[in-house]
């Protein structure tokens, strides 16, 4: 059994070392659960088998470049995930970035059996993923794309951009850093040299975007530095009560006002918040269940609901 586990460890470090310049062994060690050590035996077995590995311990391994083997035989069930993938970023990125993915994946297809790829006909004609409105902003098909590139080759980027607060767009040139999807929408992290500083944009509200050929100013952080760092605006407990039947209608939209935890009584379901919003934010949403549910704390937040609904035009 340990053998066995010990070979299939082996071979997928072989892939990664496959599909990336550099693997460093602390990485591996976490993603498989083992001592440092047992990956420098893997390594060096593999080496022992004829695989032109460069690097040493401590800094990362890679394979000698030009070596490659030849596309290798796909299981069923990684066949129709590469088709189950296609429909996901169909739905999730860009049209740019869709053409390029369903590139690769038909060069993929190519290499595959008869039965394979009927097996993927079958499954792409009978899965169907709704589209999310607004996205991306259609006049910007590339968005996406662009600043994949543009952290890959260390590049500048010009755009404009119109934010919540502008009424036409403003002209940036922006070092990217890292892309993420929260929510609805794809966002990404970027060094603005208008603002001289860090600022997170909505990529949906790019009007215009180019790559540059000038290189970055400056070393960036791993995306993650920055949205870890702690959101100084302050934030107000609330607390609410609702109806177990009605709860599980929240629970698709809780998470972006503020949701902490809930407990379930006899009575119903009681939900924590700590909102950075809860005059506009919050309240607004509250109102979409006011009938059902009830406001525990605070009393700021009964006040400014009260205002809503006298200011309700019928």
């Amino acid at each position: 059994m340990d053998v066995t586990k010990r070979f299939n460890r082996i071979v997928a470090i072989y892939f990664q070392l496959q599909a990336k310049p550099i693997v460093r062994a602390q990485d591996l060690a976490e993603q498989f659960d083992v001592s440092q050590r047992t990956i420098y035996r893997d390594i060096k077995a593999l080496e022992q088998a004829g695989i032109p590995i460069y690097g040493e311990a401590g800094t990362g391994y890679g394979l000698v470049e030009g070596y490659r083997l030849p596309p290798t035989k796909f299981s069923r069930e990684e066949i129709l995930t590469l088709a189950a993938a296609e429909k996901l970023m169909q739905k999730f990125v860009d049209p740019d970035l869709f053409r390029h993915f369903s590139s690769v994946l038909n060069k993929i297809k190519a290499y595959l059996r008869y039965s394979d790829k009927l097996n993927v006909n079958l499954l792409e004609e009978n899965m169907l993923m709704g589209s999310l409105a607004h996205r991306f902003n259609e006049n910007v098909p590339s968005a996406l794309s662009i600043l994949f590139e543009s952290i890959a080759q260390h590049k500048v980027v010009n755009m404009e951009y119109q934010s919540s607060a502008s009424v036409k767009p403003v002209h940036r040139e922006i070092e990217p850093v890292g892309v993420f999807h929260q929510g609805n929408y794809w966002y990404f992290m970027a060094y603005c040299h208008l603002r001289e500083d860090y600022r997170q944009f909505r990529i949906d509200r790019i009007q215009k975007i180019q790559l540059t050929s000038i290189p970055f100013t400056k070393e960036h952080k791993p995306l993650s530095h920055y949205l870890a760092k702690e959101d100084p605006s302050p934030t107000t407990t609330i607390r609410i009560s609702v109806p177990l039947v009605y709860a599980r209608y929240m629970e698709w939209e809780r998470s972006y006002y503020g949701f902490i935890s809930e407990e379930i009584t006899d009575t119903g379901v009681i939900m924590t918040f700590e909102c950075k919003n809860m005059e506009h934010e919050f309240a607004r949403w509250y109102l979409m269940f006011a009938d059902q549910a009830r406001i525990l704390e605070p009393e700021e937040l009964k006040e400014r609901v009260k205002e809503l609904l006298a200011n309700i035009q019928l």
